[in-house]
Protein backbone atom coordinates (compact mmCIF):
# COMPACT_ATOMS: atom_id res chain seq x y z
CA UNK A 1 0.00 0.00 0.00
CA UNK A 2 1.31 2.93 -0.89
CA UNK A 3 2.26 5.85 1.49
CA UNK A 4 2.86 9.40 1.47
CA UNK A 5 4.36 10.73 4.67
CA UNK A 6 6.14 14.13 5.51
CA UNK A 7 8.74 14.05 8.66
CA UNK A 8 9.48 16.83 10.50
CA UNK A 9 12.19 17.43 13.55
CA UNK A 10 14.61 20.38 14.67
CA UNK A 11 17.87 20.09 14.03
CA UNK A 12 19.75 17.15 15.78
CA UNK A 13 16.55 15.53 15.97
CA UNK A 14 17.51 12.55 13.86
CA UNK A 15 15.26 13.05 11.47
CA UNK A 16 17.49 12.65 8.54
CA UNK A 17 18.24 9.09 9.75
CA UNK A 18 15.10 8.40 10.67
CA UNK A 19 13.61 9.49 6.82
CA UNK A 20 16.36 7.20 4.99
CA UNK A 21 15.91 4.16 7.40
CA UNK A 22 12.02 4.35 7.17
CA UNK A 23 11.97 4.90 2.99
CA UNK A 24 14.09 2.09 2.51
CA UNK A 25 12.06 -0.02 4.65
CA UNK A 26 9.19 1.08 3.20
CA UNK A 27 10.53 1.14 -0.06
CA UNK A 28 9.35 4.35 -1.15
CA UNK A 29 12.10 7.57 -2.47
CA UNK A 30 13.16 9.65 0.60
CA UNK A 31 12.80 13.16 -0.83
CA UNK A 32 14.88 16.08 1.05
CA UNK A 33 15.03 19.31 0.22
CA UNK A 34 18.77 19.61 -0.31
CA UNK A 35 18.39 16.77 -2.98
CA UNK A 36 15.44 17.91 -4.85
CA UNK A 37 17.42 21.32 -5.42
CA UNK A 38 20.34 19.59 -6.38
CA UNK A 39 18.57 17.27 -8.83
CA UNK A 40 16.56 19.96 -10.84
CA UNK A 41 19.35 22.43 -10.91
CA UNK A 42 21.53 19.11 -12.53
CA UNK A 43 18.36 18.71 -14.41
CA UNK A 44 18.42 22.36 -15.86
CA UNK A 45 14.50 22.73 -15.45
CA UNK A 46 12.98 26.08 -15.79
CA UNK A 47 12.51 26.10 -12.01
CA UNK A 48 15.75 24.44 -11.08
CA UNK A 49 17.38 27.06 -13.09
CA UNK A 50 15.79 30.09 -10.87
CA UNK A 51 16.42 28.23 -7.91
CA UNK A 52 20.19 28.16 -9.27
CA UNK A 53 20.59 31.83 -9.56
CA UNK A 54 19.24 32.69 -6.51
CA UNK A 55 21.68 29.96 -4.67
CA UNK A 56 24.33 31.30 -6.48
CA UNK A 57 24.06 34.86 -5.11
CA UNK A 58 23.64 33.58 -1.38
CA UNK A 59 19.77 34.19 -1.30
CA UNK A 60 17.36 31.93 0.40
CA UNK A 61 15.14 29.94 -2.39
CA UNK A 62 10.94 31.46 -2.26
CA UNK A 63 8.57 28.96 -1.27
CA UNK A 64 7.35 29.81 -5.13
CA UNK A 65 10.27 28.22 -6.12
CA UNK A 66 10.66 25.43 -3.47
CA UNK A 67 7.19 24.12 -4.24
CA UNK A 68 7.82 24.02 -7.82
CA UNK A 69 10.92 21.71 -6.90
CA UNK A 70 8.48 19.27 -5.33
CA UNK A 71 5.93 19.58 -7.73
CA UNK A 72 8.64 18.47 -10.49
CA UNK A 73 9.69 15.90 -8.19
CA UNK A 74 6.57 14.52 -6.75
CA UNK A 75 5.68 14.22 -10.61
CA UNK A 76 8.21 11.34 -11.07
CA UNK A 77 6.76 7.87 -11.65
CA UNK A 78 8.77 6.52 -8.58
CA UNK A 79 7.06 8.97 -5.87
CA UNK A 80 3.42 7.12 -7.44
CA UNK A 81 4.19 4.26 -5.06
CA UNK A 82 4.29 6.51 -1.53
CA UNK A 83 6.79 9.31 -0.63
CA UNK A 84 8.83 10.58 2.27
CA UNK A 85 9.35 14.51 2.13
CA UNK A 86 11.78 15.51 4.81
CA UNK A 87 12.43 19.34 5.14
CA UNK A 88 9.20 19.79 3.39
CA UNK A 89 6.75 21.83 4.32
CA UNK A 90 8.75 23.92 6.95
CA UNK A 91 6.24 26.15 6.90
CA UNK A 92 1.84 26.62 6.66
CA UNK A 93 1.80 28.45 3.10
CA UNK A 94 4.53 25.46 2.01
CA UNK A 95 2.01 22.95 3.51
CA UNK A 96 -0.98 24.41 1.28
CA UNK A 97 1.48 24.63 -1.72
CA UNK A 98 1.43 20.64 -0.79
CA UNK A 99 -1.57 20.28 -1.02
CA UNK A 100 -2.52 21.72 -4.12
CA UNK A 101 0.27 19.44 -5.48
CA UNK A 102 -1.23 16.14 -4.24
CA UNK A 103 -4.71 17.38 -5.10
CA UNK A 104 -2.74 18.40 -8.67
CA UNK A 105 -1.61 14.73 -8.65
CA UNK A 106 -5.10 13.08 -7.32
CA UNK A 107 -2.70 12.14 -3.97
CA UNK A 108 -3.28 12.77 -0.74
CA UNK A 109 -0.95 13.20 2.93
CA UNK A 110 -1.55 9.83 5.02
CA UNK A 111 0.37 11.17 7.95
CA UNK A 112 3.42 13.71 9.45
CA UNK A 113 5.53 12.23 12.01
CA UNK A 114 7.12 15.11 14.18
CA UNK A 115 9.84 13.64 16.00
CA UNK A 116 10.35 15.81 19.14
CA UNK A 117 13.25 16.18 21.56
CA UNK A 118 14.04 19.00 23.58
CA UNK A 119 16.21 21.98 23.35
CA UNK A 120 18.97 21.12 25.43
CA UNK A 121 19.31 17.53 24.11
CA UNK A 122 19.41 19.13 20.48
CA UNK A 123 22.47 21.15 21.84
CA UNK A 124 24.17 18.62 23.41
CA UNK A 125 23.92 16.67 20.04
CA UNK A 126 24.99 19.26 17.85
CA UNK A 127 27.74 21.07 20.21
CA UNK A 128 28.79 17.32 20.62
CA UNK A 129 30.07 17.12 16.63
CA UNK A 130 33.49 17.56 15.87
CA UNK A 131 34.65 16.61 12.25
CA UNK A 132 38.11 15.92 10.35
CA UNK A 133 38.39 18.37 7.96
CA UNK A 134 40.14 16.42 5.80
CA UNK A 135 38.26 13.85 5.17
CA UNK A 136 34.85 14.69 6.40
CA UNK A 137 34.22 11.92 8.85
CA UNK A 138 32.08 13.25 11.69
CA UNK A 139 32.67 12.25 15.42
CA UNK A 140 29.79 12.83 18.37
CA UNK A 141 31.48 12.59 21.82
CA UNK A 142 29.37 10.93 23.88
CA UNK A 143 27.72 8.34 21.16
CA UNK A 144 30.81 8.34 18.93
CA UNK A 145 33.63 9.59 19.87
CA UNK A 146 36.89 9.75 18.38
CA UNK A 147 39.34 6.81 19.42
CA UNK A 148 41.80 9.71 20.71
CA UNK A 149 40.79 12.79 21.89
CA UNK A 150 40.01 15.59 19.39
CA UNK A 151 42.12 13.05 16.63
CA UNK A 152 40.59 11.84 13.83
CA UNK A 153 40.86 7.85 13.68
CA UNK A 154 41.91 7.69 10.04
CA UNK A 155 44.91 10.06 9.45
CA UNK A 156 45.32 12.18 13.54
CA UNK A 157 44.25 15.02 11.55
CA UNK A 158 42.95 17.38 14.78
CA UNK A 159 38.74 17.43 14.68
CA UNK A 160 37.50 20.87 14.36
CA UNK A 161 33.27 22.27 14.43
CA UNK A 162 31.71 23.42 12.13
CA UNK A 163 30.67 27.04 13.04
CA UNK A 164 26.69 25.76 13.10
CA UNK A 165 27.26 23.64 15.36
CA UNK A 166 28.01 25.84 18.08
CA UNK A 167 25.44 27.07 20.64
CA UNK A 168 24.49 30.68 19.53
CA UNK A 169 24.11 29.26 15.98
CA UNK A 170 22.18 26.22 17.06
CA UNK A 171 19.72 28.25 19.34
CA UNK A 172 18.90 30.06 16.56
CA UNK A 173 18.35 27.35 14.45
CA UNK A 174 15.81 26.36 16.67
CA UNK A 175 13.95 29.67 16.98
CA UNK A 176 13.44 29.39 13.84
CA UNK A 177 12.43 26.24 13.28
CA UNK A 178 9.84 26.68 16.42
CA UNK A 179 8.77 29.92 14.81
CA UNK A 180 8.10 28.51 11.77
CA UNK A 181 7.24 24.66 12.19
CA UNK A 182 5.11 24.92 15.53
CA UNK A 183 2.39 26.03 13.41
CA UNK A 184 2.73 24.07 11.15
CA UNK A 185 2.35 21.15 13.40
CA UNK A 186 -0.80 22.46 14.96
CA UNK A 187 -1.84 22.81 11.61
CA UNK A 188 -1.42 18.82 10.81
CA UNK A 189 -2.62 18.12 14.11
CA UNK A 190 -5.98 20.17 13.20
CA UNK A 191 -6.15 17.46 9.97
CA UNK A 192 -5.51 14.90 12.38
CA UNK A 193 -2.53 13.67 10.52
CA UNK A 194 -0.01 14.25 13.30
CA UNK A 195 1.86 11.59 14.55
CA UNK A 196 4.42 12.67 17.62
CA UNK A 197 7.84 10.63 18.30
CA UNK A 198 10.15 10.98 21.56
CA UNK A 199 13.13 11.26 19.69
CA UNK A 200 15.54 11.91 22.66
CA UNK A 201 15.93 7.36 22.81
CA UNK A 202 18.22 5.78 20.54
CA UNK A 203 17.88 5.60 17.22
CA UNK A 204 16.60 2.26 17.01
CA UNK A 205 13.99 2.81 19.42
CA UNK A 206 13.07 6.17 17.97
CA UNK A 207 12.42 4.16 14.85
CA UNK A 208 10.83 1.60 16.37
CA UNK A 209 8.36 4.47 17.92
CA UNK A 210 7.53 5.56 14.82
CA UNK A 211 7.08 2.64 12.90
CA UNK A 212 4.27 1.55 16.35
CA UNK A 213 2.80 5.07 15.59
CA UNK A 214 2.31 4.38 12.29
CA UNK A 215 1.04 0.90 12.21
CA UNK A 216 -1.56 2.12 15.19
CA UNK A 217 -2.59 4.84 13.09
CA UNK A 218 -2.83 2.49 10.29
CA UNK A 219 -5.47 0.20 12.75
CA UNK A 220 -2.99 -2.49 13.16
CA UNK A 221 -1.59 -2.74 9.92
Amino acid sequence: MALNLVMLGPPGAGKGTQAKTLAAARGIPHISTGEMLREAVAAGTDIGLRAKAVMEKGQLVSDEIIVGVVRERLAKADARGGFLLDGFPRTVPQANGLDAILARFGLTLDRVVAIEVSEETVISRNTGRWVCPKDGTVYQVKTAPPKRAGLCDLDGTPLVQRPDDQEPQIRQRLREYHQKTDPLKDHYRGKGLLLEVDGSQAADQVYASIVSALRSAAGGR
